[in-house]
């Protein structure tokens, strides 16, 4: 099956750059204003919004080509129903493949050129509907540069491989090889960690949370002094990078644990990673970097658009046994998480 998936990677490839490519264009073309309309609310996952649509039909096509070799079932945002059988016409019993896909992973950063974004596209043998993250064997993301950057990166990876990364220079066409790692800090101090709170809704308390592990780890702030630092990059293909390239050394993304205290103040849940912007963990786990779920077992979500997942990256088993115990500990506290299948 490995050998299989193997086939997939330069066609996969090739496709996220032309992903990459019409993107860019767009964004070329367009002003923020017109990228950053709202399309729809109604489809399952994230909102759709027209950034997001340049690069749907390219890539039904070019999957439905690589669908000749051996039917597939698409699974991502913006499909009717969350996931379309390829070549049209095949079952989902014929598939041999459930690749799960996002497009434009940093949506918003990209649309109002803040920051890259990413093309993510995870494969699995089609296992059925029991199909899940630990099932995907072949992952790629690819970055989509803002347009003053001329350098971006393609990174992927084979289950038991390894991770490989390639540095393109969108002047030259230069592609190098490049080589990434995780910081093999053994502290969070002075380096980058933090938990996710992009949207409002429970931002205060995610943000206690946060600053309890952090004290926790730390100790007490000192005058002029900073323990350690934060950068809420808003797309998990983004901090998956930043944790394989050394740059972070703890990222959780909470948000669906607060979904008991968002309903205590009349909110509703709102935004959360879903399977499709989780599809490229394989990548980081096969660069050495640890993703689990707050729990600290394996991530085991459905490859859906549907689904709420939430996971904590650490760079290292040193920062693990730093951070793990003390987050346990204050999720455990708050009741957000059940500490008889904590492993702290």
């Amino acid at each position: 099956m490995i050998d299989e998936a193997k086939k997939l990677l330069e066609p996969i490839r090739r496709l996220h750059e032309r992903v990459r490519d019409q993107t860019l264009a767009a964004c070329e073309r367009a002003a923020v204003e017109d990228l950053s309309q709202v399309e729809t609310d109604e489809m399952a996952g994230d909102t759709i919004y027209a950034i997001d649509r340049v690069s749907e039909a390219e890539l039904i096509a070019g999957f439905a080509e690589i669908a000749r070799a051996a039917p597939l079932i698409l699974i991502a945002e913006g499909i009717e129903g969350g996931r379309v059988v390829l070549p049209r016409g095949a079952t989902e019993a014929e598939a041999k493949w459930r690749v799960i896909v996002d497009p434009v992973d940093g949506t918003r950063s990209l649309m109002y050129q803040k920051r890259s974004a990413w093309v993510l596209t995870g494969v699995a043998p089609n296992l059925g509907d029991e199909t899940c993250l630990r099932d995907i064997v072949l992952a790629v993301q690819t970055e989509i540069p803002t347009l003053k950057q001329h350098l971006c990166d393609v990174l992927w990876a084979v289950r038991g491989e390894g991770m490989r990364a390639e540095r393109l220079n969108r002047l030259t066409g230069e592609r190098v090889p490049l080589r990434l790692g995780p910081s093999r800090a053994t502290t969070i101090r002075h380096g980058y960690a933090y938990i996710a709170r992009f949207f409002p809704g429970a931002r205060d308390e995610l943000a206690a949370i946060d600053e309890e592990v952090v004290q926790g780890a730390l100790g007490p702030v000192q005058w002029g002094k900073a323990h350690c630092f934060e950068d809420q990059y808003p797309s998990t293909g983004g901090q998956l990078y930043e944790l394989i390239a050394g740059h972070d050394r703890f990222i959780a993304d909470l948000r669906p644990l607060m979904e008991r205290e968002l309903s205590r103040r009349g909110l509703a849940l709102g935004i959360c990673c879903h399977p499709y912007d989780l599809c490229t963990e394989l990548i980081a786990r096969e660069a050495g970097v640890i993703v689990v779920g707050p729990d600290g077992r394996s991530l085991d979500a459905p490859l859906a658009v549907e689904a709420d997942v939430a996971w904590v990256g650490y760079a290292n088993a040193g920062i693990r046994a730093e951070i793990e115990p003390l987050l346990q500990r204050a999720l455990v506290r708050r009741g957000l998480l059940d500490g008889a299948t904590a492993n702290a």
